[in-house]
């Protein structure tokens, strides 16, 4: 294993709409962990859409266990998943592991049987790398970042070339 292919992913998508929950299922992922920001929807947005809440509902409906894990603050991360009744652990820290944790121990699911959703290389995809679980990488839903993330955005696009190159996850 190289240095680059501890930031891939286990699968590359569009989008939270486009979730293999196929390969999940066979795969024993029964808890899906979810980035807020860029991931689910734009920073500034405060709560969740019709669609998504929707999705989630869907989600829920097959059997899977739900939990958002964002590094922005308590406020933010609360109302967000008020709207999609979902528990959270907000201030995480990703890359660290001491946030990731405490959302798996919400999940009371083993990590084997866990995925981790994010729009991000370096925090979202490391970080679940790190705890083992299976990680899903999806293209940000808006092009406006905060300034931390617009400086990481283009040494992430290295890695994801480096990814798609790599043809893992196919």
């Amino acid at each position: 294993m190289n240095i680059i292919s501890r930031f891939f992913p286990n699968r590359y998508v569009d989008s939270v709409y486009h979730l293999p929950l196929d390969e999940f299922k066979k795969n024993n992922i029964t808890a899906l962990l979810f980035d807020i920001d860029n991931t689910l929807a734009p920073y500034d947005v405060a709560c969740a859409d019709e669609k998504l809440i929707a999705h989630f509902a869907a989600l829920t409906k097959m059997g899977f266990k739900l939990c958002a894990l964002s590094n922005n603050k308590e406020k933010r991360v609360s109302v967000f998943c008020a709207s999609l009744s979902i528990p959270y652990v907000y201030s995480a820290g990703k890359p660290r592991l001491g946030g990731i944790t405490a959302a798996i121990k919400k999940l009371e699911t083993p990590n084997e049987h866990v995925a981790m959703i994010g729009d991000q290389v370096f925090t979202d995809v490391w970080c679940g790398n790190r705890k083992g679980l299976f990680t899903v990488l999806v293209k940000p839903v808006s092009v406006k970042d905060e300034w931390v993330t617009k400086i990481k955005r283009g040494i992430e696009r290295q890695v994801i070339a480096r990814y798609l190159k790599s043809g893992v996850g196919k």
